[in-house]
């Protein structure tokens, strides 16, 4: 799938959840209202979370998103967004673990998800809306402008420069340069740094008990596994991976 195709599947997601092209969106409602069942823990290494659909019914899927809440909150909305590729965009999709904003056209899913979630996180119309005229020539952005972006859409700062060296708003001596110091740069602005650290550790959204109960009602779940995602909330990959594999064999 091509940037353009990309930027236009992100652009129709935005519309169908009754967005605009240069508002930020407000992720953790977004996953209540898609009723996806999303947990943030701490995880180890590079890995940034996880996507599983699990078909219920013709209609409907079981959704999961699983977040390495280590990684700093810019970092996790990015997560979040490169997981909504591979539940709603992606054919065919049932489970993938994720690094995410390597942009590796090795793995083509991986490559066309991280596209997507930059699209839908930062979408050009609204990142050229907060940058001031006089400032829309090549490298003429200023920190204060890529602060008041990033904490406009709640973004990394490498989201964000990647974005605008894509845009051939900046170069990558100007990249290079504005990619370090991260937060001192917020707080010599005045901006709290939280954007820029870890969080949301052990929180988890939407009704996770009671899909839990329906699914081993259902017999979709051993009592065991029942059990297992009812007392430990925090790693329901395991046995969540294991119904999926279950149901493949």
């Amino acid at each position: 799938m091509n940037r353009e195709l990309l930027e236009k599947k992100a652009n129709e997601f935005r519309k169908k959840l009754g967005l605009g092209s240069e508002t930020t969106i407000r992720l953790k409602s977004i996953l209540s209202q898609l009723n996806i069942i999303t947990i943030f823990k701490p995880l180890s290494g590079g890995f940034s979370g996880m996507a599983i659909k699990i078909a219920q019914t013709e209609n409907e899927d079981l959704k999961f998103i699983l977040v390495n809440s280590n990684h700093a909150l810019g970092k996790q909305h990015f997560t979040i967004c490169h997981e909504l590729y591979h539940l709603y965009v992606q054919e065919n999709f049932t489970a993938r673990s994720c690094v995410t904003g390597k942009f590796n056209k090795n793995d083509r899913e991986e490559y066309n998800a991280d596209w997507f979630a930059a699209f839908l996180l930062l979408p050009e119309a609204g990142i050229k809306a907060l940058i001031p005229d006089n400032e829309l020539g090549k490298n003429k952005i200023t920190i204060q402008t890529i602060l008041k972006i990033e904490h406009f859409f709640g973004c990394s700062r490498a989201a964000l420069l990647y974005r605008l060296l894509k845009l051939n708003l900046i170069n990558q001596d100007f990249y290079n340069y504005y990619k370090v110091n991260v937060k001192i740069s917020a707080r010599e602005n005045g901006y709290l740094t939280n954007l820029y650290e870890s969080g949301n550790h052990q929180e988890f959204i939407g009704n996770y008990g009671s899909l839990a109960r329906e699914l081993f009602e259902e017999g979709k779940l051993s009592e065991s596994q029942y059990y297992s995602l009812l007392f430990d909330l925090t790693n329901p990959y395991d046995a969540l991976k294991t119904n999926l594999n279950d149901e493949e064999e």
